[in-house]
């Protein structure tokens, strides 16, 4: 069956009444939180997954898709109004979106952001289509060494792209690789890190951990600094929309911020930030007005929130084709494919071609439910930003309490979620970042079952991780990964002391 065709036949499960209103649901449910002043994407999606427990797998996905793309959207209207970024993705955006904002140009950079979202988000999506089964059919080819090899090319990206420095990110990375040899010992079958309680011979399920860290963590951090003072965002003026001058300039910057972001979201880099970066600092180097940026240019809104959605889509593509997430909420939503006993990799989209093009197809629909719903809608956006702070951290750790005990009805889930939660309040405070952990967590296990299925079959000879041209080349590239920014650090250090 072509792309088009498989494509086609997603379009067609997707529009159903059913099928839509699960994607109305997620996109504004997803907007509507994501706006909220520190609720970003993962939160969002973290806090939101135990409710759609209950559904069929396609529907729940249609929902987490909307949910997905409409939280992503929602950081942006909070950082220009709020100049109080949801999510790292959404802090170029701040930049010049809330000097904007500011100046009285509030209207004009919530437009540029959600048209270019749209441009974005849609070209992503084609992106996703036309190269996840591409990529699906090359992960065929990988074998026990490939996988490990991938794992730790996403543990080294993360790792040393993300945090303050490879030392924060290492320990972060250790964090969560322990949290998941929680359990029994799947070849010797010795209990490990259980603390001769019962309950966690089977290990902690990865999504109480997830809301532990994310939503409870998250929670109590913005409580512990925030909770007193509340910040008043920059009220809209009539909503006019974008001059011929800026349409001219926000256009070149969509394209581009596209190119940026989709390819970079592919690779294991831990999500929307460095995309983001690259893209505003591509702007302010092609642009005729250079000193603008800062102060207002609309291009340093334009490019950095395409590239942010662009990179939202190609997440999308390591995680379905391969069952690697390069970012903290792709790998809440690789919890949900486990929770509903779906193995994100290349058979999935022979095993579950329904759910997958549907899902895609959802994509596409969303998107353009996003840019109906949100350019009219702004101003209602700016008056759920008012909710009082106390009413938001009570709502969160409620919704965070009642998904952890509804997984398994065990108290015992509840109290891991706070005892995550208090682990995510520390690493906050001590700056670590939180996606090291959330991929060693998640990919630990798969890590660990890989190497020892390798040296099984290769009778101990440990050789076998680089006798393969592929498996070879993920390694160096991890090394790369680890080396290069150290090199980078190590010559500008050089550079300021002479």
């Amino acid at each position: 069956m072509s792309t088009l065709d498989a494509l086609g036949q997603g379009f067609a499960a997707a529009l159903t009444p059913w099928n839509l209103l699960f994607a109305f649901i997620g996109t504004t449910l997803g907007t509507a939180i994501g706006v909220l002043p520190g609720i970003g994407p993962a939160l969002t999606v973290a806090v939101l997954l135990p409710v759609t427990f209950t559904l069929d797998p396609v529907s729940a996905f249609i929902m987490f898709g909307g949910i997905y793309y409409g939280a992503m959207y929602g950081g942006s209207t909070t950082s220009i109004l709020l100049n109080t970024p949801g999510e790292t993705g959404a802090i170029a955006t701040a930049i010049d979106g809330h000097a904007m904002a500011l100046q009285g140009r509030g209207a004009a950079a919530l437009t540029t952001a959600a048209l270019g979202s749209f441009v974005a988000g849609t070209l992503g999506t084609a992106g996703l289509a036309l190269f996840a089964p591409a990529l699906a059919t090359v992960a065929l080819e990988f074998g026990p060494a490939e996988y490990f090899a991938l794992a730790v090319l996403a543990f080294a990206a993360a790792t040393a792209l993300i945090g303050r420095s490879l030392i924060s990110g290492l320990a972060s990375l250790f964090v969560g690789l322990a949290l998941g040899l929680v359990g029994i010992d799947p070849l010797t079958g010795n209990a490990r890190l259980s603390f001769g309680i019962p309950q966690l011979l089977d290990g902690i399920d990865v999504v109480i951990l997830v809301i532990g860290l994310f939503a409870v963590g998250e929670t109590l951090h913005q409580a512990w600094r925030h909770g007193r003072g509340e910040r008043k965002p920059v009220q809209l003026r009539r909503f006019v929309g974008l001059t011929r001058e800026e349409w001219r300039r926000s256009w070149p910057a969509w394209l581009r911020g596209t190119a940026i972001g989709f390819p970079l979201g592919v690779l294991p880099m831990g999500g929307s930030l460095i995309p983001t970066f690259l893209s505003y600092l591509a702007e302010k180097r092609v642009s005729a007005n250079p000193e603008e940026f800062g102060h207002g240019a609309i291009e340093g809104v334009a490019g950095p929130e395409a590239a942010n959605n662009a990179s939202t889509a190609g997440v999308l593509v390591p995680l379905l084709t391969l069952g690697v997430p390069s970012s903290a909420t792709a790998a809440i939503l690789l919890a949900a494919f486990q929770q509903y006993g779906l193995r994100p990799g290349p058979l999935l989209f022979d095993s579950q071609p329904t759910l997958v093009w549907t899902l895609i197809a959802s994509l596409f629909l969303g998107n353009a439910m996003l840019l109906v719903l949100n350019l009219p809608l702004a101003g209602v956006w700016t008056r759920v930003m008012l909710l009082p702070r106390p009413l938001l951290f009570a709502g969160v750790l409620v919704l965070a309490s009642l998904g952890a005990y509804s997984l398994n009805r065990s108290l015992l889930d509840v109290a891991l979620v706070y005892g995550a939660g208090a682990l995510g309040l520390a690493m906050r405070e001590l700056e670590l970042p939180l996606v090291p952990a959330v991929l060693g967590l998640v990919l630990g296990p798969m890590g660990e079952q890989q190497l020892r299925r390798a040296l099984a079959i290769s009778e101990g000879d440990v050789t076998v991780l680089v006798s393969r041209p592929l498996s070879a080349a993920l390694l160096a590239l991890a090394v790369a990964a680890l080396v290069v920014p150290w090199l980078v650090a190590r010559r500008r250090k050089a550079r300021r002391a002479n």
